[in-house]
């Protein structure tokens, strides 16, 4: 248990420094560096797969189209969100970028209902309808949806949705879904260096350094994440990852000077309320599940 919080904190607080190493390769267009992370990424986790012998799940691959094909959607969804995100990132919307990943919950709870057909319970019902109304009061005083911090909640709920009915673990899945991005993300460096566009190639020894450490930035947190979910309970998780934006979120506004005013404020309260709602559900949940298996087992 001990484990599984430590790791899990560890995730979720390097997820929420992101920002910072984005920032660092502002000189690197934005889709530059997600073929970067998608190449880079590929090859550190051959590495950890070869260390850990974990190559045998490829052999079934033939016979499994429909999975490739799931996980070629799940691919495209998470490509959608790396680059989204990174893009807010270096244009001064890391406040925006926070909204997202504090909604992406929400979201996933209406997926679940909308697409699996899960029963929402009260608490759930009406989380949901209030993080609305903070959506709601955010497109009314912007004067305009806040479509950064949807996209990312939609493309990343969307990506949980796909994995969630995957039958690879969280390793074997991210490698499949690099294996797939990789042929055209290599394709596209080598044009991009071919035609001279290649940012790699001229800019600092640092920044390439940075763009090469894309593959452990991106594995690691998610080993550490698969490795915590399975010490801790789902509940003790679900608030664990808000760190995350929290920490995104305090960047913007401290770190970058991002404007943060009191009427965007009130959207994000809402949403935060929201969130807390759904914490208390989960927590209930939880314990009313321990219960019944505690009277069962007796």
């Amino acid at each position: 248990m001990r484990q599984g919080l430590i790791y899990a904190t560890i995730c979720y607080t390097v997820w929420g420094l992101f920002p910072l190493y984005f920032k660092a390769l502002k000189a690197i267009p934005s889709s530059e560096i997600l073929l970067h992370r998608m190449v880079w990424s590929l090859l550190f986790l051959a590495i950890v797969l070869t260390v850990r012998k974990q190559w045998t799940w490829v052999k079934d691959l033939k016979s499994q189209p429909k999975l490739l094909a799931g996980f070629a959607l799940s691919a495209l969804m998470l490509s959608i969100n790396w680059l989204i995100y990174i893009w807010a990132i270096n244009s001064g919307k890391i406040v925006d970028a926070s909204l997202g990943y504090f909604i992406t919950p929400l979201v996933n709870v209406s997926f679940g209902y909308l697409i699996l057909k899960e029963r929402l319970r009260p608490l759930q019902w009406t989380a949901v309808l209030l993080a609305a109304l903070g959506v709601a009061w955010l497109t009314w005083f912007n004067g305009h949806l806040p479509w950064i911090g949807l996209s990312l909640a939609a493309s990343f709920g969307l990506y949980g949705l796909l994995r969630k009915t995957a039958s690879l673990g969280a390793l074997e899945g991210l490698s499949l879904e690099t294996m797939i991005l990789f042929p055209f993300a290599l394709a596209m460096l080598a044009y991009l260096s071919y035609t001279g566009q290649a940012s790699f190639v001229s800019t600092s020894t640092q920044t390439q350094i940075l763009l090469l450490a894309a593959g452990p930035i991106t594995a690691i947190p998610l080993i550490l994440f698969a490795a915590g979910a399975r010490r801790i309970p789902l509940s003790t998780l679900g608030l664990l990852q808000y760190i995350a934006p929290s920490i995104q979120l305090f960047l913007g506004v401290i770190l970058y000077n991002e404007v943060f005013p009191q009427q965007k404020l009130i959207g994000f309260l809402a949403i935060w309320t929201a969130l807390v709602l759904y914490s208390i559900d989960g927590v209930q949940q939880n314990r009313l599940t321990k219960i019944q298996t505690s009277t069962q087992s007796a």
